[in-house]
């Protein structure tokens, strides 16, 4: 049977149905893009080309923390100092914060304290803080005495009795259980989240906040 050879027409109709399928897939993509970049929020953008620099250094005894894809800001989280004065996340931008949440009761984050403290010694100053909130909410005396007993030291006090940090994080979908470690950037955006402890002293633990730091 002899092949029909395919007209002219039919040839120019096929190739304006393709260009008209890739006009459309194209466009979508641009609107897609668009899309993004409009519900992106203004002060994250350069957020998330840093997060994307940090993703490959998520390893060893600091595998389990969860970059952030699409760097939001935190809510204004509100806690107390030392001296008992109300103190907010928005205090500390202009540095990298890495926000811990603790409590005595709960032995891991016993456990990691000293390794805070230990990151807070090393890099802790102008560009970057360990910023470790106690959530005890009876015997208020307890976490500042079991820090002076275990020698904490570096490590400046932070608290909230009422554990509403813990409460609004785990709204804002950060905190499910204890500890809590949110990696945050100098304009208050979210660069990652570690649910449980980790060894932050350690030498992957210091690649990771020395590459936080570094925003060009």
């Amino acid at each position: 049977m002899t092949e029909q050879p395919i007209s002219t027409a039919k040839r120019t109709r096929a190739m304006i149905a393709l260009f008209a399928v890739a006009a459309v897939v194209t466009g979508a993509a641009i609107y897609g893009i668009g899309a993004m970049q409009r519900n992106a929020e203004p002060a994250c953008r350069p957020s998330a080309e840093l997060a994307k620099r940090l993703a490959p250094l998520a390893r060893g005894e600091v595998a389990a923390i969860n970059i952030a894809s699409e760097p939001k800001r935190l809510p204004d989280l509100a806690f107390n100092d030392a001296s008992g004065a109300p103190r907010t996340l928005a205090d500390f931008r202009g540095r990298t914060v890495l926000l811990n949440l603790w409590a005595t009761w709960c032995v891991p984050c016993r456990k990691e304290m000293p390794a805070l403290d230990a990151l807070q010694a090393r890099l802790g100053g102008e560009t970057f803080q360990v910023i470790a909130v106690n959530i005890d909410t009876r015997n208020l005396d307890k976490p500042k005495a079991w820090l002076d007993e275990v020698g904490i030291k570096g490590l400046g006090y932070f608290s909230d009795p009422s554990a509403k940090v813990f409460q609004d994080l785990k709204a804002a979908g950060k905190a499910l259980g204890m500890p809590t470690t949110l990696l945050i950037d100098p304009q208050g955006c979210e660069l990652g989240v570690l649910a449980g402890p980790a060894e932050w002293a350690s030498e992957d633990a210091i690649k990771l906040i020395e590459a936080a730091k570094t925003r060009s």
